[in-house]
């Protein structure tokens, strides 16, 4: 199990201005050896408890929540990231555990027993909160990231676009994933992510860009449209 705990800030900001980031970062940061020329793809399954607690908490902008998660970045991949990220205060703590791609599989139709024969006591939380708190298969997040590095304070500047998702449809591993738009295609999310503090130039970089704070996660871009309708 990997933990990271760390500081988290997110903003819109246009392609235009990615861009003309990205050129600046450049020069300052180390781009993430994944980047190759168009970033790369993450794709996300979210569960979320049957009275979707995880989004509403989000929504109300409770101190205290937690999203869990399944990640893969190919859908060829023999394995998956389960992973649990929590708020608290400034902080984010996100916790991360690698399963098979048969696991993975289970979790996406319900069936957590498999996580029983992971000796990790991460994975053994995980089973205990999704059988207590009824939590569901909800939607799948799949966008283009592009991410740079600096090793001072573990900082970590991403570019996520082409946000997609699919409330319908959980087939992870599916190379034909049916997914629509959550953010038009002229803008972008960016993630800001250190421990400690921010170092001045990255800081003053960002700073400079003309963006709009975001408080709304991806997780809840992709539930909007059909909570939407059901209400």
């Amino acid at each position: 199990m990997n933990e990271v705990y760390r500081q988290e800030k997110k903003y819109f900001m246009t392609m235009l201005e990615m861009k003309r980031l990205s050129g600046e970062l450049d020069s300052v940061m180390i781009q993430d050896p994944h980047n190759g020329l168009h970033g790369y793809v993450i794709r996300s399954l979210y569960f979320d408890t049957v009275n979707d607690k995880d989004y509403e908490d989000k929504i109300e902008g409770i101190e205290k929540r937690r999203k869990i998660r399944l990640r893969i970045y190919d859908p060829a991949a023999d394995f998956a990231m389960l992973e649990m990220k929590q708020k608290e205060g400034d902080y984010q703590k996100k916790r991360s555990l690698r399963i098979s791609r048969a696991d993975a599989m289970e979790l996406t139709r319900g069936a957590y027993g498999c996580l029983l024969k992971y000796s990790d006591p991460f994975a053994l939380e995980c089973y205990g909160l999704m059988h207590m708190l009824c939590y569901r298969p909800k939607t799948i997040v799949e966008y283009r990231r592009k991410a740079y590095i600096a090793k001072e304070n573990k900082i970590r500047v991403t570019f996520d676009h082409q946000i997609r998702a699919t409330e319908t449809d959980f087939r992870l591993f599916s190379p034909d994933l049916n997914t629509y738009p959550v953010l038009d295609t002229f803008h972008c999310v960016l993630e800001v992510k250190y421990n400690g503090f921010l170092l001045t130039y990255i800081k003053n970089l960002i700073n400079a860009a003309n963006k709009s704070s975001l408080s709304v996660s991806k997780y809840c871009l992709a539930r909007s449209a059909g909570l939407k309708f059901s209400l």
